[in-house]
């Protein structure tokens, strides 16, 4: 197959596009691969559709070799099915809803738990129909509130999702293992640096569920892994132990002190050691209890205000609160909720405003550090006041746990092997979940079993970001010229430049096109009248695996090959360039 760039539809940008965020939003819109249609919204043009369907294509040889079979559900969906599952409500503003002209509402599928339980559920009744796998790739709708990045993060995006249908848990873990190994070879092949680590559910439900992660630093989650290699979690999921309890009878009582001018830990920690210097060491923020107050708006508009107590060195990590209180969202606790409860002294907050126990009914959750035992200074709830050596389990008792305080580098390691953890950034391509009888007991996917007994299906699902992979590939594979496609991905196989005027060169790169495409190989030829500075800045920018030059040194019988991810360039005797160029091609 040969294109000629003369009537290609394509224009590329010398400027990066203003909303440009990170290398790959940037550079899939300046080499006209995606154009933005409205925020978090793209139209795939030619270069991009091609490399978006050789990402599918790896997707769907992978699952079909598993032994997945393909269906493809409508986008338009209605309402029934995801009443049925809870999932209308506790979606809330994140999904697209419309009515039809007769009223009756409909949601644009931001996932299909629900059609694909209901279509085996329609079509199958025994168990010896199981186990069955069935997959999907399909553009789905979110409303996303904070679309960003190009399409890393949209409101319409490609996704493989894929389910898994069992009579028991010994076939859902069997299917959930085939499944992460078909994922393995996926992204093994998509040409990324990426690692599997545990996940939470959230609003999919379920038990185990694994996160496969492009590494990069532009990435939105977090990740940890140990140094010893036994342990990988997504930020959300880690759970920190908590130390022993400590024995309190010893400890002397908590004592309100004045602190004038203290609403903030560093302004607290530093009038400590100015006012009540301690004998041993000085006093650290690690010694403070910091209470923060966020409002939480579930599914169905109710509002619930939370307090979390958390070690003073430490920050309320957003994503691992998100993730612990889902689906509600939270939201700030402003002014005005300040407002209703008039026992809480802002920036001297302490546990004796808080608990359902207490006036305020505020539930406090605290982190796991907070052990029965350990002493703490907090606020006395009093302007310009604070409470020295309060005792959990002595004068405070929380309403309960909650891991949502920040990771860092150094943190002991829940895994078993101990030592430390290490964090870094990646942006979420598959999820694996084990659903369990979530969507099955919701729908009744019931099926009799080898003793004539009805009993409920269990599932597992499988998703792929198939559009965010183009992204993730494009985030790993540039540098400050361009794009640098791995070349199972790459729309050509070869970039073919024709860098003079001469009839002589336009026919020469002719017959070298002809001759590569009647051997298999995809060539995208520039016949265009353009300077060759021009030329090669587009062949950089545009990311073909193997660029091919046929210029001036054409003449004297050699054309040059560069290499575009290792910026290798060699000169080739004209006779030898077409088996040079399929050496590089089939490796």
């Amino acid at each position: 197959m040969i294109t000629r760039m003369s009537t290609l539809f394509l224009r590329t940008l010398r400027e990066d596009p203003a909303d440009a965020e990170v290398p790959s939003h940037r550079l899939l819109v300046r080499a006209g691969y995606v154009r933005r249609a409205a925020p978090g919204i793209y139209t795939w043009l030619p270069l991009g559709l091609k490399v978006l369907r050789n990402v599918e294509k790896i997707v769907r040889e992978e699952m079909d070799a598993a032994g997945s079979q393909e269906v493809s559900f409508p986008a338009l969906l209605p309402r029934e099915p995801y009443e049925a599952s809870g999932r209308w409500t506790e979606y809330g503003d994140n999904v697209f809803r419309l009515k039809d002209r007769k009223g009756a509402d409909y949601l644009l599928g931001p996932t299909h738990e629900e059609m694909f339980t209901l279509l085996v559920k329609d079509l199958y009744s025994s168990y010896k129909s199981l186990p069955l796998s069935i997959y999907q790739i399909q553009t789905k709708y979110r409303d996303e509130a904070r679309p960003r990045a190009g399409i890393l993060r949209g409101r319409e995006f490609v996704m493989k999702d894929a389910y898994s249908f069992d009579i028991d848990d010994a076939g859902l873990e069997s299917a959930y293992q085939k499944m992460r190994e078909a994922y393995r070879r996926v992204f093994d092949r998509l040409g990324f640096s990426y690692v599997i680590v545990s996940a939470m559910s959230g609003a999919m439900g379920g038990s185990a569920s694994e996160e496969f992660l492009a590494i990069s630093p532009v990435g939105e989650d977090t990740f940890v892994r140990s140094e010893s290699g036994d342990y990988a979690a997504n930020v959300e999921a880690v759970t920190m132990p908590s130390p022993p309890a400590i024995p309190f009878d010893d400890l002397p009582p908590a004592h309100v002190e004045d602190t004038p001018d203290t609403p903030t830990i560093q302004t607290l920690v530093d009038h400590l050691n100015a006012a009540f210097p301690r004998d041993d060491r000085p006093w650290t923020a690690a010694d403070t209890l910091k209470n923060v107050l966020v409002l939480l708006r579930h599914p169905d508009g109710a509002t619930e205000p939370l307090a979390v107590g958390v070690p003073g060195d430490r920050e309320v990590d957003p994503k691992r609160l998100e993730a612990q209180v889902s689906p509600a969202e939270v939201e700030a606790f402003d002014e005005a909720q300040f407002a209703r409860y008039p026992s809480l002294a802002k920036g001297y907050i302490g546990p004796g405003a808080l608990g359902s126990g207490n006036a305020s009914k505020i539930r406090y959750l605290v982190d796991p550090a907070v052990v029965s035992g350990t002493s703490w200074v907090t606020g006395a709830d009093q302007p310009g006041r604070h409470v020295l050596g309060l005792v959990a389990g002595r004068d405070f008792t929380p309403d309960g746990v909650i891991h949502a305080a920040e990771i860092r580098d150094g943190d002991p390691s829940p895994g078993p092997a101990g030592g430390v953890l290490q964090t870094a950034r990646g942006i979420e391509m598959g999820h694996i979940f084990q659903l369990g009888r979530k969507y099955a007991d919701a729908l009744d996917l019931k099926v009799l079993d080898q003793n004539g007994k009805l009993v409920t299906v269990t599932m597992g699902s499988y998703g792929i970001g198939v559009s965010r992979a183009v992204a993730a590939i494009a985030e790993d594979n540039h540098d400050d010229k361009g794009l640098a496609w791995p070349r199972e991905i790459a729309p050509y196989d070869v970039h073919l430049v024709i860098a003079g005027k001469g009839a002589e060169l336009f026919d020469a790169a002719g017959a070298v096109a002809d001759e590569l495409s009647a051997a298999g190989v995809s060539v995208l030829l520039d016949d265009r009248a353009a300077s060759p500075g021009v030329k090669f800045a587009d062949a950089e920018l545009l990311g073909m695996p193997t660029i091919v030059v046929i210029g001036r040194s054409w003449a004297t019988g050699t054309a040059e090959v560069r290499d575009r991810a290792s910026g290798a360039k060699s000169e080739v005797a004209a006779t030898d360039l077409v088996a040079t160029v399929l050496a590089a091609v089939r490796g």
